[in-house]
């Protein structure tokens, strides 16, 4: 296995064999060119498009390389070398798209966090990514040197930031398949793992599933309504890079605003999770959304209320992606109108190999249900500072466990059921509640919902579903969800939610997603204070 070691110590293992990474390439499959060379390359034939639309106007690609070259002058003279891995944590802009292409341009490793995220969270995985340099915003360096941060912070704005002389590349590039942005799980679950791509991961195995999703013969304008920094949001730089993109982004996602962008802008890709999504279909301005050739959800599970929603408003189809941080993509790009609750579309092999497989690791055959593998040309090369995740998700062959539950259908369509990870176990039976969730979000009185474990002291877990009820009509009582998912959906009373609790909203995380512990801490309090309903066993 071949291996990469930064200044300060921090060693990343490629867990794919050469060899297959070799055939990936030859294939076509990936461009055996690290990033900035790519980029550099739509700049000499392209320079005057439209690069990055933000809340400061329009730069276009000979622009946006020259803020480049500007930025990584900046970097290096505070130190940054090859194979250094530079945190950033900024709002989505030009600014942050300067400074992933300096990044690549040094050969450093470029480690993006959601803004979203607490200065705790921030500096812990400064610390365990062993960075050279955090680079933020003015307003937030005070804060964070004070907090003890682990590495110097950079300001990237205001009083802090300085215009040097644009640096120009050494001829020497970074191997492509070298390491060149950390991905971060949203941590909507747990603690958010790191996750190290190559360059030939990212333009590759990521740029042919973000190629795939745009129709049309002309390179795509992409709203993008989630942050640049999440694992989803990394398809902006991967456009921009890989397909000569224009990318429409906003320091903060308002739906009115959004909506008000796709007429401005005149987006042909509107990229967002489904709740944000639904909030858009949902908003009363009315606006000309003819632009658009796709919508495209991923993030979250798409239930068939959002989807039915979105097609009527936007009047497009809506793409659901599925794929995770660890490395797995799948989409229903291609088969847009036949649309299913869990449907992730037909693996393609230039993208990521999709397996199903039973506990010991072995192929399950077509229909069966089992634990969903992945490898491909987007695989990551290894887990950062979490050998531990590696030996527990990283088997022989560069394989990736992705812990989520699915099935393979006859004709090769990928069904996910559920995320392993992510279930409730009340005395010994194992509930999943993304089956809750869909039959749930088709409820009238149900706006959004979520279920999560609670404590028990006699099952260990019991379910509940936090909800918010739709606006403008009369909140469903208990015994009401109970019936519907018993009665109109035939499910198992033992797989039926035990607590429910009513929220004004539900919490998001700092990609956009609903916070899931949040949520359980919230689910937990109201248990514990007896302020949900059928609190007890309903059965």
């Amino acid at each position: 296995m071949t291996s990469w070691t930064s200044a300060a110590g921090l060693v990343l293992t490629d867990r794919v064999p050469a060899a297959l990474r070799a055939r990936w390439v030859e294939r076509g499959w990936c461009p055996d060119q690290d990033l900035y060379t790519l980029f550099l390359e739509r700049v000499r034939s392209h320079p005057s498009r439209e690069a990055v639309v933000d809340d400061q106007g329009t730069l276009d690609y000979a622009a946006l390389d020259e803020r480049a070259r500007r930025t990584a002058a900046l970097l290096a003279g505070h130190g940054v070398r090859e194979r250094d891995v530079v945190a950033v944590l900024l709002p989505d802009g030009r600014d942050t798209v300067a400074l992933d292409l300096a990044i690549a341009a040094l050969g450093a490793i470029a480690l993006p966090v959601p803004p979203g995220r607490s200065d705790a969270d921030v500096l812990g995985l400064v610390e365990r990514a062993r960075a050279a340099l955090l680079v933020t915003e003015a307003s937030r360096v005070e804060r964070i040197e004070r907090a003890g941060a682990p590495a110097p912070v950079l300001a990237i704005d205001g009083p802090g930031a300085r215009r040097p002389r644009p640096y120009t590349p050494e001829r020497r590039r970074p191997d492509p398949e070298s390491p060149a942005r950390v991905l971060l799980s949203s941590g909507s679950e747990g603690e958010p793992t790191m996750v190290a791509y190559s360059h030939n991961a990212m333009a590759g195995g990521r740029g042919n599933y973000v190629g795939a999703l745009h129709e049309g013969g002309g390179p795509p304008r992409v709203l993008l309504l989630v942050s640049s920094a999440s694992s989803f949001g990394s398809l902006g730089i991967v456009a921009l890079i890989r397909h000569g993109a224009t990318l429409v982004t906003t320091r903060r996602f308002d739906p009115g605003a959004a909506l008000e962008a796709i007429e401005r802008h005149r987006p042909t890709l509107l990229v967002g999770v489904p709740t944000m999504l639904r909030r858009m279909a949902l908003h009363d301005r009315e606006v000309d959304t003819s632009s658009l050739t796709t919508v495209v959800a991923s993030g979250a599970p798409l239930h068939r209320e959002v989807y039915d929603l979105c097609v009527r408003r936007f009047r497009r189809p809506v793409v659901n992606v599925y794929g995770s941080t660890d490395g797995v993509n799948c989409h229903t790009a291609r088969d847009t109108g036949e649309w299913g609750p869990g449907r992730a579309g037909r693996p393609d092999p230039a993208v990521a190999e999709i397996s199903v497989r039973d506990p010991e690791g072995r192929p399950l055959p077509p229909g069966e249900i089992g634990e969903i593998w992945a490898l491909g040309p987007m695989t990551p090369l290894c887990h950062v500072a979490a050998p531990e995740l590696d030996r527990e998700r990283r088997p022989a062959g560069g394989w990736v466990r992705t812990g989520d539950l699915g099935r393979l259908g006859g004709d090769g369509v990928l069904w996910v059921i559920d995320r392993l990870r992510r279930t409730v176990i009340r005395g010994g039976v194992t509930l999943y509640p993304a089956r809750v969730e869909h039959a749930l979000s088709a409820h009238p009185g149900v706006d959004e919902v979520h279920c999560v474990p609670v404590p028990d002291p006699d099952l260990g877990e019991r379910m509940c579903a936090c909800v918010r009820p739709t606006p403008g009509r009369t909140t469903p009582s208990g015994e009401e969800l109970l019936a519907h998912l018993r009665d109109r959906h035939g499910m198992d009373t033992r797989a039926l939610p035990e607590h429910v609790l009513f929220l004004p909203s539900l919490p998001l995380g700092p990609t956009g997603k609903v916070c899931a512990g949040t949520l359980t801490r919230m689910a937990t309090e109201a248990v514990l204070a007896r302020t949900t309903v059928l609190s007890g066993d309903p059965r």
